[in-house]
């Protein structure tokens, strides 16, 4: 059985660069890398600086129990939000007060605007000092009239004017001024 030791200079090798690894291995988990630490005492100066103070402490490996630390941090008050950490639900929503609240009821909401006349003044027909007669289009359909007709079994002409005509719905009493639209 071979064992893989044939070539000694390669054996060789490989067992330095185990050793160094072995080392190197052991150098790195030391902990302080090989260098001693001188113990650190606690000379502050009266007019020193509690930063420096605190920072000169947590490099410190001194076991001894620090009452003043400890009572700075009893005086520490917690102020959580309320939220239960060891639930997953959502925290309730806030209610507002409606007692102090300045909400008043509106009553009934108002009633919606009419709806827009459809008719389209188009044009006049008859003498320029006469009784005119007016042409209207609502859609496709072309109504003739003259100032106090009905239109459409709804629309009343109201005032025939040399550029507009006013229209008045008499199922909802609105009135509404249409324009004379190029056609």
């Amino acid at each position: 059985m071979k064992l893989g030791t044939e070539n000694k200079k390669k054996t060789i090798l490989a067992a330095v660069l185990v050793a160094v690894a072995a080392a190197l291995l052991v150098y790195q988990f030391s902990g302080n890398g090989g260098q001693t630490a001188a113990p650190t005492q606690n000379t502050a100066t009266p007019g020193a600086k509690p930063a420096k103070k605190h920072l000169a402490m947590a490099h410190s490996l001194d076991p001894s129990l620090r009452f003043d630390l400890l009572k700075s941090s009893e005086d520490v008050t917690y102020k959580g939000t309320g939220r239960n950490i060891f639930r997953s639900e959502a925290p309730p929503p806030d209610i507002p007060n409606l007692e102090h609240s300045a909400f008043k009821d509106p009553g009934p909401p108002p009633p919606p605007p009419p709806p827009p006349i459809p008719l389209k003044f188009y044009g006049f027909e008859g003498p320029k000092n006469g009784s005119k007669r007016i042409f209207l289009l609502n859609g496709e359909d072309i109504f003739l009239a003259k100032e106090g007709d009905i239109v459409d079994r709804r629309y009343k002409i109201v005032h025939v004017g040399p550029n507009s005509v006013e229209v008045e719905d008499v199922l909802t009493n609105h009135s509404q001024t249409i324009p004379l639209t190029a056609g």
